[in-house]
């Protein structure tokens, strides 16, 4: 029996920093049949599929389903185990944002239930302490957690079994531990030293003194009664009641800016979902303050090539795609920030006019150095994806920004801070300023794929600004190439390092392009020949899940990243 089936079997029977840093590996190795890069076969199923970077979270998910329970339900109980069992990259301290298709309408729907800045804090704030940026981590790096009231937007929408049921297993496995899985336990140790820094977090997440090893079960009481809490009072058990006032106290501890009126005035969003159409494929994602529509201008700018004449993998490929990358993350450090304190100029950024001004700039020939952005008109984290049997779909990507977010865990609750406030910018003039209540610029994207008015695809890949590069690479692969849902994970990747960030921070030369083991030296030495500096980075390239949607068939396709511990499962 594999990893997961045993890990399903187990557990129907039972109650960017956002760098991976788990070995680089090589991908292919001997099958029967298929392409030999290909890790494992796709797995295929017609009442119900999840897939997520844990195989207890894709087992809890396949559970509620088999009980009765529809695609949301799944998706909530599903990241709250993930809380539980990979607290470095999730967990109710941090944001969520997803995408539902509801199969009754027929209709998309986008859910932005990322938390805002505190009310203190303002950019003369921030410099009378002598600081010219927003730190990475402790308290000055905090934003509200919109997580738990994401989920109970979500459930009063969408959901059918109870909040008590959905949440029941994640307590479960707090309760009684988990035993911890390797790329998970990876993770966690690198995380140890900041851990150790802050009393309350080594007193939860550091057991003797150190991380749990691979194979050592771990049991976190407090989030097992953080949970419980929620389970009972729902949303304002953690905005108004006991977590609140716990959360406020610490922060008033260590030097924080909460207040309880932060939380009590937290507010998810619905927004519409945006799109292009890439291919006869309508692909979408949400608007700022994330980062979705990068991979959108990307394709559009991708558009105007013939990809397949190209060749999948080939330098010229690559090379067209890393300047199309280029192009709209100039745009992305500038005008991607939340639209209640900015008009970001969307029609224009999404225009088939704009993408085909910013396809001029690209030359076949060398690499760009002198990128800026456009003028265009006006006109550590987790993914996971659940479908049930009547094909309602959610695409979820939830996070704590960091490994761990910010380090600090508030004594007893069991799970961390998000750091998102770090990707504030401390210039007045930046659209993505620090402002009080205003949401800072989110990397964290959920991704669907419809085609002639029918859900085709639920995807995600995570791991910082490698999210918006890596949609476009699975997309490529999957539209242009024709492969399947495991082998678009499966294919190796690409990452460009250095455009402007989100600060208005700026990169020289270009910036530096990790490939991963997959491309061959003929691919990096052409590379290099147009101007491309080339370095490795293992662990970079994000973590991928992915349902397709086969309609007419009626089957479910699922995918999942073999660069994380999880599974997709269906049944």
């Amino acid at each position: 029996m594999n990893r997961c089936a045993l890990s399903l079997a187990l557990a129907l029977g039972a109650g960017s920093f956002f760098m991976f840093t788990f070995p680089e590996r090589a991908l292919g190795h001997d099958r029967p049949s298929g392409p030999p890069t290909k890790t494992r076969s796709a797995v295929l199923a017609r009442h119900g599929m999840a897939a997520t970077s844990h195989p207890l979270a894709t087992a809890t998910a396949v559970r509620v389903l088999q009980e009765g329970g529809n695609a949301i339900d799944a998706a909530i109980a599903a990241n709250a185990v993930l809380g539980v069992v990979e607290p470095m990259s999730c967990g109710i301290g941090g944001d969520l944002f997803a995408i539902v298709w509801d199969a009754k309408t027929g209709k998309l729907h986008g859910l932005n239930a990322s938390g805002r800045a505190p009310k203190a804090a303002t950019i003369a704030h921030f410099r009378g302490r002598g600081l010219s940026a927003v730190p990475t981590k402790g308290p000055l790096s905090w934003s509200v957690p919109g997580c738990v009231d994401g989920w109970a937007v979500l459930h009063d929408r969408f959901g059918k079994k109870t909040f008590a049921e959905v949440l029941a297993p994640a307590i479960a496995y707090a309760e009684e531990g988990f035993p911890v899985s390797e790329i998970i336990a990876g993770d966690w140790n690198a995380a140890a030293h900041e851990l150790a820094a802050v009393p309350s977090s080594a007193a939860c997440f550091l057991p003797e003194g150190r991380a749990p090893k691979t194979g050592e079960v771990f049991k976190n009481q407090g989030l097992a009664r953080s949970l419980g809490w929620i389970a009972q009072g729902g949303r304002d058990a953690f905005y108004q009641g006991p977590l609140a006032a716990s959360i406020v106290e610490y922060s008033r501890q260590v030097g924080g800016l909460f207040t309880r009126d932060d939380f009590r005035e937290h507010t998810s969003s619905w927004v519409d979902p945006v799109s292009v159409n890439y291919r006869g494929y309508d692909v979408w994602e949400l608007p700022p303050n994330t980062q979705g529509i990068a991979a959108l201008q990307m394709l559009n700018v991708l558009e105007g090539y013939d990809l397949k004449k190209l060749g999948r993998g080939s330098a010229e490929l690559l090379h067209r795609m890393i300047e199309a990358k280029k192009l709209a993350y100039e745009d992305r450090a500038w005008f991607y920030t939340d639209p209640d304190f900015f008009k970001v100029p969307l029609k224009g950024l999404l225009s088939k006019e704009y993408a085909a001004e910013r396809r001029a700039l690209i030359d076949p020939a060398m690499a760009r150095r002198d990128i800026r952005r456009g003028n265009p008109a006006e006109a550590d984290t987790i993914y996971l994806t659940v479908v049930d049997g009547d094909l309602n779909a959610v695409s979820l990507i939830q996070s704590n920004f960091h490994g761990f977010g910010s380090f600090h865990v508030p004594e007893g609750l069991g799970f961390p801070l998000q750091n998102r406030g770090c990707l504030f910018a401390l210039d007045e003039e930046h659209p993505n300023k620090l402002e009080p209540g205003k949401r800072p610029f989110h990397t964290i994207i959920p991704a669907f794929v419809t085609k002639d008015g029918r859900p085709w695809l639920s995807f995600g890949l995570m791991g910082g600004d490698m999210q918006a590069q890596g949609h476009v690479q699975v997309l490529v692969d999957m539209i242009d190439f024709g492969l399947d849902a495991q082998e678009a994970g499966d294919a190796p990747r690409w990452r460009h390092f250095g455009s402007s960030e989100p600060t208005g921070l700026k990169a020289a030369d270009g910036g530096t392009v990790a490939l991963e083991s997959g491309f061959g030296p003929d691919v990096e030495a052409a590379l290099r020949a147009k101007g491309h500096h080339l370095g490795r980075s293992p662990g970079a390239f994000g973590g991928y899940q992915a349902i397709r949607i086969d309609g007419e068939k009626k089957v479910l396709i699922g995918g999942s990243d073999p660069r994380k511990d999880g599974c997709a499962m269906g049944f």
